[in-house]
């Protein structure tokens, strides 16, 4: 099938974009060139294409808590979303750190979504998330994992991530690594500073943070292997990275649209639907991350989509469990970032789409041909507000519940197939 989608807005210009066979064939300025015999046209008119997004941090829930989120729902809404691939993190139950989990996870993605969005398993390091046995990677790699992580369990050992990091590289899996120390962050349920001292609240420093990730800046450095750095949130981190950038250290880092967009005041009230790991920290931490994603500093954005169950966050700030659902809202949260000029429309291809897919080797659109058609429209002017009506995910557990958001994914392509 030829598809023609029409006068849609790229960077700041109308084109026609052309696709046959699942690839782009041409992108050009709009009526540039005839349309072919028998093509199937869409008039964008009003909206921007977008590459589809990749995200590399995503918490499917399946197996074991598929009351949270299950497969199926996780790539709904990552669908909807604008997401074209998914990495989903290894702290199911039981771990994704065998094998049989890794093809389980696969093949109930390509049952449930057999056009997409893509399902990419990230490997547990260690058995059992435990942090002490290191996990079959070569097992997990052949079986489709495309990274390796502890996710939210951080490794105390250095000798231990050393091993990951050597081990991963000769199978070309780089290590995503959670860093938070242990002994400073033990009991922590927000932030350290001002806000948790009101509250009366037990924080985590954000040096925590950072100590561990320039213990793997180190590491990176001595091993010549890269390091990703998960979800950072401070503003010292983003000074470690810095400072590696510009020694010439393999050293990627992402960041989440939340960690931009709100600071340690959201706990404000015991507010569970603010807890967070790693917490939402000053807004002198936000404004420094928000310069990082702008200069690349930050290498990408991710959801660190963390569905939990409504009764689950309706407790305590001690008890409720820590984390955001976050495919739905995400691209247009950043759209919003736009809107207030702190992004640009050519950053959100970059931080979604080029840069996860250059850092992880996987697959991803830049207009040009032979490029994957995964794209979507996204109408600009809509607005939306995030609840129960309007979620595709399960779970609905967010502090922006409630928010009026700008932009919205309208249509959405991959592989040349229109999925909605």
């Amino acid at each position: 099938m030829t598809l023609c989608i029409k006068n849609a807005r790229h960077l700041e210009s109308s084109v026609d974009i052309l696709v046959h066979d699942g690839h782009i064939v041409t992108m050009t300025p709009t009526g540039h060139q005839p349309l072919p015999d028998g093509c199937t046209v869409v008039d964008a008119t009003g909206l921007i294409v977008m590459p589809s997004a990749i995200d590399a941090h995503v918490h499917l829930r399946e197996p074991g808590q598929e009351y949270k989120e299950d497969i199926d729902s996780g790539l709904t809404a990552a669908a909807h979303g604008g997401f074209g691939a998914v990495m989903c993190m290894a702290n199911t139950k039981p771990v994704n750190d065998s094998a049989g989990i890794t093809r389980f996870m696969l093949d109930r993605a390509r049952t449930s979504h057999p056009q997409g969005p893509r399902l990419y398993p990230v490997a547990a390091a260690t058995i059992g998330l435990q942090g002490e046995e290191l996990a079959p990677l070569a097992e997990l790699k052949d079986a489709g994992c495309v990274a390796i992580s502890n996710d939210g369990r951080p490794l105390a050992s250095a000798e231990i991530v050393r091993r990951v990091m050597e081990y991963g590289a000769d199978l070309n899996l780089r290590l995503i690594d959670h860093c938070e120390d242990p002994d400073l962050a033990r009991g922590w349920r927000m932030h350290e500073g001002v806000t948790s001292g009101l509250l009366g609240v037990k924080g985590q420093p954000a040096c925590g943070e950072a100590i561990q990730a320039m213990r793997d800046i180190m590491l990176s450095e001595y091993l010549h292997i890269p390091v990703h750095i998960a979800h950072v949130s401070a503003a010292l981190t983003v000074d470690c990275l810095a400072w590696a950038k510009a020694r010439g250290v393999q050293v990627t880092a992402e960041t989440c649209p939340h960690y931009l967009l709100l600071d340690e005041t959201a706990l404000e009230g015991y507010n569970t639907q603010a807890k967070v790991s790693p917490p939402l920290r000053t807004t002198a931490d936000r404004e420094a991350l928000r310069r990082a994603v702008k200069e690349g500093i930050i290498d990408i954005l991710v959801t660190d989509h963390a569905p939990h169950a409504a009764h689950e966050k309706e407790g305590t700030l001690d008890e409720a469990p820590n984390g955001f659902t976050g495919l739905d809202m995400a691209i247009s949260l950043t759209w919003g970032l736009v809107r207030d000029n702190i992004l640009t429309e050519a950053d959100m291809h970059r931080l979604w789409s080029r840069r996860p897919g250059e850092i992880f080797g996987l697959p991803y659109n830049t207009f040009n041909p032979g490029d994957p058609a995964d794209f979507f429209l996204l109408d600009p002017e809509a607005t939306w507000i995030p609840g129960p009506d309007t979620l595709y995910s399960k779970s609905h557990n967010t502090p922006f519940l409630g928010w009026e958001l700008h932009g919205r994914v309208k249509h959405h392509w991959i592989a040349g197939q229109q999925l909605f």
